[in-house]
């Protein structure tokens, strides 16, 4: 037989020590008899082919191309039989130059005709993301069954090119090959990931006319098509209709009910599930996390814990979310220890995620603690932590940790420059904020989006430069999104900006013409005139579209039990208590000169009543029960859903410095640190 070179870059760190890996891969085959040893298996090229079927379908293929190796070291034969194995030994390593150099031996050695090597030849290609060159060797094919289609399909989903498997199969259609239960699947799938409802609902008529058998595979691709298109009563249909069912399918439907906010549905599967793998339990609490439900997620991992369910890393990422979205400092430390005792801290991802949740649970320090312990720190690492003082209010820090990433050659992302923007807006640092979101385009080449230009606009309407902000506007490329007005919406109501804030409230109301929090601007600028008429008008239009204000609440943590407040509440089971400290509260600090500020209550009301409306605020609530129940000395972390008001953030600062507390409270946009009478955003926010 003809000598044929090669060099297998994969290989070359392996060729030393070949002879001991195939000799130990080998021992471990099943034996034709007691006396076979790897010499005799080696004599045969039957059974040397064999070997390499074997071995290229192990848990460690590249021992099939570490066996080939040997066999031409060693002068031995090939034959037609032996492409295909180590053709798929090439393809699940993605080793593309290997693969490359089998074609090469094969043409030479005039096995490249043969269709199980050419089908080969398109599976390797395909794995290797070579899939122009996947296609090309299809298209040679004199002979292609079911199988070469399937590979051809799986090629094609797997790069991405989702039109190309619907056109592949118009191709499958004309040739006369039956597709089977698998390429149908891999259609199915290319429609789901390409939104494409009509192609799917052509596969199903295909399905039913032809009477093709509903397997367990195809009938999860049927529903998961129906449920990645938005058709999740179709897909509900279908699934109600399967019996077994099965985890794979099962868990498809809690991930699309979870995106389509219906996370009831959700749950009832999730409960209705025989069994639950670890992807399940992982999915559930996912949903819950992204959906605005942290202590619904916690307490689903504490089952999952209960029942001996060990989490892997995507599991904690949503765990860690949910405690960061809950705001719970005690939680945040238990969920760290956790992530200690069971290695995870090793992850880069996990270590990022725990700065940020420490971050939004107040703890900056623990927040920067993780960070100077990492060994190793990407973008992310560095933006998470500028993000952190950013909240914080910490805009120094946060400038110097942005030019401390540059110095260490971090290349900041556009992400990176929304935290730096967001420190600048939150302190006042306008010409700061100037030079870095033009250094941003001019020094770093990223292009603005609409969060950078949202950060621009509240940048000067925090600083009560509207016009400018304005200005940002009619003179963005892009066009202003809901997020744009409703900054300059905001600002106009802070700085008594009424006419500019009108527009501003009616130009995001023709973008989303339910935004509760626009119509609720807008009654007050008329209920601030006193056009009394026009907010009934409006409030009444609301009710019959159904939109109601969102309501206030406050979170509050106290021996590792989360108490929630609403306006007013009086669910509390020491609520009679509560009142009366809040009663104790208030004539203290009238005695230091507190008068309760009404003119954020815009209704036609009298005074005393507008007074005790302030006053039962859902933060002020949350703040006596901790005053009841934190030792003198503690600090009193509170989490509100909304902005801070002002008769609430001077309140707050009045209980720190009368009753001698440190005093965290995160509201919708950022942290308050108040201490000793004084708060960290210097009465800026």
């Amino acid at each position: 037989m003809e000598t044929v070179q090669f060099q297998f870059p994969f290989l070359q760190s392996k060729i030393q020590t070949s002879k001991t890996q195939c000799r130990k891969s080998m021992s471990a085959l099943p034996q034709t008899t007691t006396s076979t040893t790897t010499t005799t298996i080696l004599t045969s090229l039957s059974s040397r082919n064999n070997s390499l079927r074997k071995l290229s379908r192990s848990n460690q293929p590249e021992n099939a191309l570490s066996m080939f190796v040997k066999m031409r070291m060693e002068g031995l034969d090939v034959d037609r039989f032996s492409f295909p194995p180590l053709l798929k030994a090439a393809a699940r390593v993605k080793g593309l130059v290997e693969g490359m150099q089998f074609h090469g031996i094969g043409a030479k050695l005039g096995f490249d005709l043969d269709p199980f090597v050419q089908t080969g030849l398109v599976g390797m290609y395909a794995a290797c993301g070579r899939i122009e060159d996947a296609r090309l060797m299809f298209d040679k094919m004199s002979h292609r069954d079911v199988v070469t289609w399937s590979i051809m399909f799986d090629g094609y989903c797997q790069s991405g090119h989702f039109d190309d498997v619907l056109k592949l199969f118009e191709e499958m259609r004309r040739s006369n090959v039956e597709p089977d239960e698998m390429v149908l699947s891999k259609i199915l799938s290319a429609c789901a990931r390409s939104g494409n409802i009509s192609y799917g609902k052509v596969i199903h008529e295909f399905i039913v006319d032809n009477n093709v058998v509903m397997d367990a595979h195809l009938q999860t691709a049927l529903i998961t098509m129906y449920a990645s298109c938005g058709c999740l009563d179709l897909a509900k249909h279908l699934f109600d209709n399967m019996w077994p069912k099965n985890m794979v399918v099962s868990t498809a439907m809690i991930s699309k009910y979870s995106r389509a906010g219906r996370i009831e549905d959700a749950r009832l599967i999730f409960d209705q599930m025989v069994e639950k793998d670890l992807v399940s339990w992982s999915v559930m609490i996912s949903c819950y996390a992204e959906s605005d439900r942290p202590q619904e997620a916690l307490k689903l991992f504490n089952e999952m814990q209960v029942l001996k369910m060990k989490p892997d890393q995507v599991t904690m990422l949503s765990v860690i979310s949910a405690c960061a979205h809950l705001g719970a400092l005690d939680k945040a430390q238990w969920i760290h220890l956790y992530v200690d005792k069971y290695r995870f801290g090793g992850d880069l991802r996990v270590n990022n995620a725990i700065i940020d949740m420490y971050a939004k649970c107040g703890s900056l320090e623990r927040a920067r603690e993780v960070f100077d312990k990492m060994q190793r720190r990407n973008v992310i690492s560095w933006t998470s932590m500028i993000n952190s003082f950013a909240v914080h209010g910490d805009a120094s820090n946060a400038l110097a940790f942005f030019r401390k990433m540059k110095e260490e050659d971090i290349e900041p992302n556009g992400v990176t420059f929304v935290g730096v923007l967001y420190a600048c807006s939150h302190a006042g640092l306008v010409e700061e904020g100037r030079k870095i979101f033009s250094s941003m385009i001019n020094e770093h080449n990223i292009t603005p989006k609409h969060e950078h230009y949202g950060c621009m606009v509240d940048l000067f309407g925090r600083a009560n430069l509207l016009r400018e902000a304005l200005e940002v506007i009619e003179t963005m490329p892009l066009a202003p999104n809901v997020v744009i007005w409703g900054s300059l919406m905001a600002a106009c109501w802070v700085h008594g900006e009424i006419e500019l804030g009108e527009f501003a409230a009616k130009q995001l109301l023709r973008l989303e013409p339910d935004h509760d929090g626009a119509l609720v601007v807008l009654s007050n600028i008329y209920a601030k005139e006193r056009r009394w008429q026009d907010v009934g008008e409006l409030r009444n239009s609301m009710k019959r579209r159904g939109i109601a204000k969102e309501r206030g609440s406050s979170r509050i943590e106290m021996k590792n039990e989360v108490h929630e407040f609403l306006m007013a509440d009086r669910n509390h089971k020491q609520a009679d208590w509560i009142y009366e400290k809040l009663d104790e509260v208030v004539s203290e600090l009238k005695r230091v000169g507190y008068a309760p500020n009404t003119h954020c209550v815009l209704v036609d009301a009298e005074e005393d009543k507008k007074q005790e409306m302030v006053l039962w605020h859902s933060e002020k609530l949350a703040l006596c029960y901790g005053l009841m129940s934190e030792p003198n000395g503690s600090c009193i972390r509170i989490v509100k859903n909304l902005r801070v008001c002002e008769d609430c953030h001077t309140f707050i600062k009045l209980v720190s410095k009368v009753y001698g507390r440190e005093i965290i409270v995160r509201d919708r946009t950022r942290f308050h640190h108040y201490k000793d009478g004084v708060c960290s955003c210097k009465d800026y926010w």
